[in-house]
């Protein structure tokens, strides 16, 4: 079979390796053009008429084919092809070998032999760029360039029909810099023609060249370098300074240099960064600038296709401390901050990534479509060398054409903090030895902030924390949260497990030691949009250890304890360790996997911010309606976190409630579950919600939680016994008394001696009764007599010898008693023995005439 192919045309704008016959790279052709030019080679060769293509075809001489290469497979590889020359006719062409792989490139100055497929020296008056590119034309803007100035068009009243005359500018701009030593360079723009000039400026109407613009400073260096007299920049020395736009000075005494990088002009690409640009499908845009500097911002590039990564690369070989905090032990050592915003049509991602040690690079945010102008923090927590990456992507789907050259991202600004080898636009104040003033700034130790007068070191108050970010000053040491306290060295506040709170003259102690081990929830199942079937794992570390973090949640790896982990390497990225963490579980079933994978592990609280009775802590706000009302009188006591790792959507972080609820029905560890109106922990993505409920959460048990029970007296002994109140709420605390025994008086002996005294007492009253009452009558008996007797002598009547009655008189005058008093009162006269004498009238009623 006849193997032909064709040269494509080479496209306006691309580069070509310069310095023919010497390429550093030949030109690739794909297996479908040779199958169909092999095809229509056998449909020619068919065609011709019979007795010619009859005759034999003379054997192929090396001056009768070339050789080329096929386009790369998804592999990277690609064949050697021979290929006849036009108007030659030849069989026996060499097969196709296997040729070098789509990354192979010359040197400079060497270009690649087709038969052997090896380098050899260019000839003499011939040159070859090796992997580089040359760009010779220019009838449109190549891929990966931007306009600095663009054309202008003036016209000056009509055009001259002249073909010669200059109705346009032609120009270009030329930046001359006048430098001298420590001032800032003079930038200015000036005009020129277009070589070669093609036009007359002498005739009428013709335009003439703009005056050179007015001269003005460069653009300054950024903070932390100067500019020593040539047209860059260059780092302060250590120990100096500059704003960028000074000459480096020298930190006063008493202050050191605030190490980082602050990039915000971008007039070039920083020394510790670098860009490229990356297809997976293709090698279009291989060797092309993925970012370009553009001011005040630096840009994503054109690329090569719309769906080409265009990264950019900082990297910083580590963090570490101011010196006045070298001795802390916080977590934090550093922070990266960017400044962007992205403009996008379609559905354009940009990735911000990070490398740790040159191991593996993983995602830690992205944004998708149009973003407004924003920041974003990333905080460094551990010293190793980092590699930040930002990917931005127009679309994901491959196209020919370009629809969305015009989407792109643009990045205002990058701050890193506390870097290794950074540079320091400022000082901060730092602690002096004791020797004399002046002397160099030595570290305080853990927990001490420097003191305003002296500048010396002083431990922080207790219950307070020092703030990494501010040492100077006693604002620097900062209040821990409503019940917690510090670790030694003032790094971070935690809680050992107990607190206490007042109720109603009662003091609740609780006692979450047994609950202090990390506890865990697997919620779900939810499905994706595919039907894969997942699961929320989270851990919590209800009080860490001192501040450690115990909870600990890992990528592709589902079964660990935390003895494992504690073995392996702090260089696992894959590992995280906070108060709260989650992690995304896909069963072995959904995928057909051997065993489940573990994966998304995020952190969704790393601080401590403290422990309440109360709903609401540092804006973390638990609704009443969020979980179901206990059926206890006892408070739920609050759990709150925070995380520092800000998002998209959390711009201030995620925030983390844990609400520990008694319940005696269930014994440790309990049970953790989510709010019913939120299944996934959180309802806004931010701020994540669980109920803890558990009898290792009830109080601890005082003498209010429990009360006596006497028993009967049984042969003058008694037994006391104590009992818990039902239901009850608290553990632990105070034990119950043992029960009492102490002696008594039986009911029988005390009913008898009642049951005498009181018939000794009813006997008493009736015999005193009877007695007064015939008293009584005696007194009544001697007073009707003497009353009879005063009445006679008032009449003058003889005196009565008796006062019988007469034998035939009749009892006709009856005695009439008034004013008679009570029993009662008689008795109570002769009991308080009055001796006055009461006197009764007596009325005496005669049968006698009035008239005697």
């Amino acid at each position: 079979m006849l193997l032909l192919a064709q040269r494509p045309a080479r496209g306006k704008g691309r580069g070509r390796p310069a310095g023919a016959p010497c390429r550093g790279r030949s030109q690739s052709w794909s297996p479908a053009w040779i199958c169909c030019w092999a095809l229509a080679g056998c449909q020619a060769a068919w065609a011709r008429d019979l007795p010619s293509s009859s005759r034999p075809l003379p054997p192929c001489q090396e001056k009768d084919y070339h050789f080329e290469y096929t386009e790369c497979d998804s592999s990277g590889s690609r064949w050697r092809v021979a290929i006849p020359n036009s108007a030659v006719d030849c069989s026996g062409l060499p097969d196709p070998v296997r040729g070098k792989e789509c990354t192979f490139s010359c040197a400079s100055g060497e270009y690649l032999e087709m038969k052997n497929q090896v380098c050899s020296k260019c000839g003499e008056g011939t040159y070859s760029l090796g992997s580089g590119i040359k760009f010779d034309e220019w009838d449109e803007l190549p891929a990966g360039f931007s306009n600095v100035a663009t054309f202008m068009d003036t016209v000056v009243g009509p055009s001259d029909s002249r073909p010669d005359g200059c109705t346009k500018i032609h120009h270009v701009l030329a930046h001359i810099r006048k430098l001298s030593n420590f001032l800032p360079s003079d930038t200015q723009i000036m005009y020129k023609w277009i070589e070669p000039k093609i036009c007359r400026e002498d005739l009428i109407d013709a335009i003439r060249l703009p005056p050179s613009g007015e001269k003005r400073d460069c653009p300054p260096c950024n903070p932390g370098f100067f500019n020593n007299g040539s047209s860059s920049c260059h780092p302060c020395p250590p120990g100096m300074f500059s704003d960028g736009t000074k000459e480096c000075r020298l930190c006063p005494a008493g202050t050191e240099p605030a190490l980082g990088f602050e990039y915000k002009w971008w007039n070039v690409l920083p020394g510790n960064m670098k860009t490229s640009c990356f297809n997976v499908g293709n090698s279009k845009c291989d060797g092309m600038n993925g970012w370009e500097v553009a001011g005040d911002h630096i840009q994503s590039g054109a690329g090569g296709s719309d769906n080409d990564y265009l990264i950019l690369n900082l990297h910083i070989p580590g963090f570490k401390p101011p010196t006045s905090v070298t001795g802390a032990t916080g977590s934090e050592l550093g922070r990266l901050t960017f400044v962007f915003e992205t403009l996008c049509s379609a559905d354009c991602v940009l990735y911000f990534m990070v490398d740790i040690n040159r191991k593996s690079t993983n995602v830690v945010e992205s944004w998708g479509g149009t973003k407004e102008k924003q920041a974003y923090t990333h905080i460094i927590f551990k010293n190793a060398t980092f590699t930040f990456t930002w990917a931005f992507q127009r679309t994901n789907q491959g196209q020919d054409n370009r629809r969305f050259i015009n989407d792109m991202v643009k990045i205002y600004s990058i701050t890193a903090t506390n870097a290794v080898d950074g540079v320091a636009s400022s000082c901060r104040a730092c602690a002096l030895g004791s020797e004399q003033s002046g002397s160099s700034c030595v570290p305080c130790p853990p927990g001490h902030y420097i003191e305003k007068e002296t500048n010396q070191c002083k431990e922080c108050p207790p219950d307070t924390y020092l703030s990494i970010h501010q040492v100077y000053g006693k604002e620097a040491c900062i209040p821990c949260g409503p019940g917690s306290k510090s670790t030694q060295d003032h790094s971070v506040c935690y809680s050992d497990c107990f607190f206490y709170h007042e109720k109603e003259n009662q003091s609740l102690h609780y006692d979450f030691s047994n609950l202090s081990s990390v506890g865990s929830l697997m919620n779900g199942p939810s499905f994706t949009s595919k039907g894969t079937k997942y699961y929320h794992f989270f851990n919590i570390s209800l009080c860490g250890h001192e501040g450690k973090k115990m909870a600990l949640c890992t990528n592709n790896i589902t079964d660990f304890t935390v003895k494992e982990m504690v073995g392996k390497s702090d260089d696992d990225t894959s590992l995280v360790g906070a108060f709260v963490c989650q992690s995304t579980i896909i069963p072995s079933e959904s995928k057909g996997f051997r065993a489940a994978l573990s994966s998304q592990s995020i952190i969704l609280a790393d601080t401590f911010l403290g422990v309440t009775v109360e709903t609401t802590l540092h804006n973390i706000n638990i609704k009443e309606d969020m979980f179901p009302v206990t059926q206890s009188q006892l408070p739920d006591v609050h759990f709150f976190y925070k995380s520092s790792t800000t998002t998209t959507s959390c711009v201030n972080g995620r925030s983390t409630a844990v609400k520990m609820r008694c319940n005696p029905n269930r014994p440790a560890p309990g049970v953790i579950s989510v709010p019913s109106k939120c299944p996934a922990g959180t309802c806004d993505g931010c701020t994540f919600y669980f109920l803890w409920e558990s009898a290792e959460a009830c109080p601890l048990c005082t003498e209010h939680d429990f009360h006596e029970i006497e028993g009967a007296c049984k042969r003058g002994f008694q037994e006391t016994l104590y009992v818990w109140n039902e239901p009850k709420w608290c553990i632990k605390g105070i034990s119950l008394p043992e029960k009492k025994l102490s002696t008594c008086e039986t009911v029988d002996f005390w009913l008898k001696v009642g049951a005498g005294v009181g018939a000794f007492t009813a006997v008493l009253l009736v015999a005193l009764t009877c007695y007064f009452w015939k008293k009584n009558q005696k007194l009544e008996y001697k007073y009707s007599k003497l009353v009879m007797t005063a009445n006679s002598k008032e009449c003058e009547l003889p005196a009565a010898d008796s006062c019988a009655i007469m034998e035939g008189e009749d009892n006709e005058e009856e005695v009439v008693y008034s004013n008679k008093q009570s029993l009662l009162r008689k008795l109570k006269s002769l009991a308080t023995k009055e001796k006055e004498d009461h006197f009764e009238s007596v009325q005496l009623k005669s049968s006698r005439s009035p008239n005697i």
